[in-house]
C-alpha cells in the first residue's frame, strides 16, 4: 500500500476494510502465498533444502513457536531474522503506543484511553516489518525486569501516581514485542527462574507484571536458538519451557564440499580489488572446506563444541590476504594463491577449534598443521593415485617414480612463502617429472603450478617425501636425507670423541 494512501486515523482504517489478525496467522498466510508462487523463502541458506527449511515451513504453517537447536555457525540466527520476510510489509498501530497496539484490538491502557477520547479520529501510524523484529542475546545477567517489566519510580513521581496505578509500569522487551517476532539467542544461558517467566506467554498468551491485576494478551511469535543441552556447560533449557515450545528443529553443518563452498564464497568479505588481482584456484577452495570437515572428525578437536562455518570464511579471507600481501611485497600486479599461503591462514583457524585435553597437550599450532595436512591429503587423492598403495597393487610403473628418484639424488626444493611468482614457479619446474605427473589434472598453464605444488605436499603427507617448515620457507627433500644426515653427524661426533 502506498504510504500516502494508508489510513491515518482509526475511522479511515475501519473504512478500508482492515481486519486484525494474529501474527502466527499472518506468517502462515504469507508463507502459503510464497509457496504457491514458488518464491524463494530463505535466499542464501544452503544445505538445508531437504532438512531444516521444510521443518521451519511446517512449524509456521502449524502456528508454532520454534526452537532452533544446533552447534555454533549453523545459520540459526540468520534463519530467524529471515522469518521477518513472512510478515506483512506494513501494519497499523495506535500512534504513540509502547506496545504496538492494533487500533482495532488495543491491549494497553494508553491505547484504550486514547481511543476512548478520540474515537474514529485516533491517529494511526504504520510499522514496517523490519521494525517488528526484536532480538535478545540471553546472558546470565538478564533480569525479569529486562524481559517483562517493572515499576518505574521516576514515571510514578513525574505523573504523581501511586505505585498501584498500572501507568507506572515500565514495560520490558517481551510486552514491547507485541505483534512482533521475538528471538532469544542462546536460550540455555538464561537463568532457570527467568525461563519460568516465559511459561504464560507461550501457553496462555498473556503476561502479568509484578502484583498488578492486568494481564496483557500478548501476540508474539517466539523463535529460540540454542546449542544442544548436552553440548554446553553454561546451562540448559528447563523441561517445562521446552515442553511449551511446539517445534524443535535441529540444524547441521554442510554435508558436502560444494555446499560448504557456496556458503564460504557468499559470506567471505573479499573486495573487488582483491578478487580482480588474486586468483584462488578451485583446488585451494576445496582444501579450505576439507579443513573444516577434517577438524569436525578429528579426535583432537572437541566435537561437542563444533567447528563453525566461520572457520572456512575466515580462512578464505586470510588466504586472499596472504596472497595479496606477497603480491604487494614483490611489486606484482596479479598473483595466484598457493598452498604455501595456507601458513598465513593458521591464525584464522587456531581460535575457532576447541581442543580436547590431548589436543591442548599437542598445542593448537601443531594440531592445525596436522589438520591442514590431512585436508591436503584428501584433496590430493581426488586428482592423484594413492602413492602408499601403488606397490601393493603391483603396478609396473609408479607415476611418481621420476619425482622421487630426483629427490633421492640429493635434490631439495625450497618454496619460499613470499617468493615472487617467477622464482616460485622455477623451483617447481626444476623437479624432474613433476609437470608430467600433473598433466592429467591441470586445466590451464597457471593451474599446472598449483597441481605441481599439490603433488609435492601430497607426497609428503603420504611420507614419500620429507617436508620441513623453516621460518619463511617449506623445504621438500628425500625422506631418508634427514636420517642419513643425522647418522653421519653422529658418526662424526663419535670419531671426534675418539681423538679427544
Amino acid at each position: 500500500m502506498n504510504n500516502d494512501r494508508r489510513p491515518g486515523t482509526l475511522g479511515e482504517l475501519k473504512a478500508s476494510g482492515y481486519q486484525p489478525r494474529r501474527i502466527k496467522d499472518e506468517l502462515r498466510a504469507n508463507l502459503i502465498e510464497k509457496i504457491r508462487s514458488k518464491t524463494l523463502i530463505f535466499p542464501g541458506i544452503y544445505g538445508f533444502d531437504d532438512t531444516v527449511l521444510p521443518d521451519i515451513e511446517r512449524a509456521v504453517l502449524s502456528r508454532h513457536n520454534i526452537l532452533l537447536l544446533g552447534l555454533r555457525g549453523q545459520a540459526k540466527t540468520r534463519i530467524a531474522r529471515m522469518l521477518v520476510n513472512l510478515l506483512d510489509e506494513y501494519t497499523p498501530v495506535v500512534a504513540g503506543s509502547e506496545l504496538n497496539d492494533d487500533p482495532m484490538a488495543p491491549i494497553s491502557r494508553f491505547a484504550m484511553d486514547l481511543i476512548a477520547e478520540h474515537g474514529d479520529n485516533t491517529p494511526v501510524t504504520w510499522l514496517h516489518r523490519n521494525e517488528r523484529y526484536v532480538e535478545k542475546l540471553a546472558t546470565p545477567d538478564v533480569s525479569i525486569a529486562d524481559l517483562v517489566g517493572d515499576v518505574d519510580p521516576i514515571k510514578a513521581a513525574n505523573l504523581r501516581l501511586p505505585y498501584s496505578d498500572e501507568r507506572v509500569i515500565h514495560f520490558g522487551l517481551i510486552p514491547r514485542s507485541h505483534r512482533c517476532l521475538f528471538v532469544i539467542n542462546e536460550l540455555p544461558d538464561l537463568q532457570a527462574r527467568i525461563q519460568v517467566s516465559l511459561f504464560n506467554v507461550l501457553q496462555e498468551g498473556d503476561m502479568q507484571i509484578r502484583g498488578f491485576k492486568l494481564r496483557l494478551p500478548l501476540d508474539i511469535e517466539f523463535v529460540f536458538t540454542a546449542n544442544p543441552e548436552d553440548y554446553t556447560n553454561r546451562g540448559s533449557i528447563i523441561t517445562p519451557l521446552k515442553d511449551r515450545i511446539e517445534s524443535q528443529i535441529t540444524t547441521h553443518y554442510p554435508d558436502s564440499i560444494e555446499v560448504g563452498r557456496k556458503i564460504t564464497e557468499q559470506e567471505a568479505r573479499i573486495s573487488k580489488e582483491q578478487n580482480d588481482r588474486v586468483k584462488v584456484p578451485s583446488v585451494l577452495k576445496d582444501i579450505i572446506e576439507e579443513i573444516a570437515f577434517v577438524a569436525r572428525e578429528s579426535e583432537l578437536v572437541d566435537k561437542k563444541s563444533g567447528v563453525s562455518a566461520r572457520l572456512t570464511i575466515s580462512a578464505y579471507e586470510n588466504l586472499y590476504s596472504a596472497a595479496e600481501r606477497r603480491m604487494l611485497r614483490n611489486g606484482e600486479d596479479r598473483t595466484t594463491a598457493r598452498i604455501t599461503d595456507f601458513w598465513g591462514v593458521i591464525p584464522a583457524l587456531t581460535g575457532k577449534m576447541e581442543m580436547v585435553y590431548e589436543g591442548e597437550q599437542e598445542g593448537p599450532y601443531v594440531v592445525t598443521i596436522q589438520i591442514i595436512t590431512e585436508a591436503i591429503k584428501k584433496v590430493f587423492l581426488q586428482y592423484f593415485p594413492d602413492p602408499s598403495k601403488l606397490r601393493k597393487k603391483g603396478q609396473e610403473r609408479d607415476p611418481f617414480g621420476v619425482v622421487k628418484a630426483w629427490f633421492s639424488g640429493g635434490n631439495v626444493v625450497d618454496l619460499m612463502t613470499d617468493a615472487p611468482s617467477k622464482k616460485f614457479y622455477a623451483e617447481l619446474e626444476a623437479v624432474a617429472g613433476l609437470r608430467k605427473v600433473t598433466e592429467t589434472s591441470a586445466v590451464d598453464e597457471l593451474e599446472y603450478f598449483t597441481f605441481m605444488e599439490l603433488a609435492l605436499h601430497g607426497l609428503s603427507a603420504f611420507e614419500q617425501l620429507s617436508r620441513d617448515f623453516i621460518q619463511t620457507k617449506v623445504v621438500f627433500k628425500d625422506p631418508l636425507a634427514g636420517q642419513l644426515g643425522k647418522s653421519t653427524a653422529d658418526d662424526d661426533d663419535d670419531m671426534r670423541g675418539l681423538f679427544n
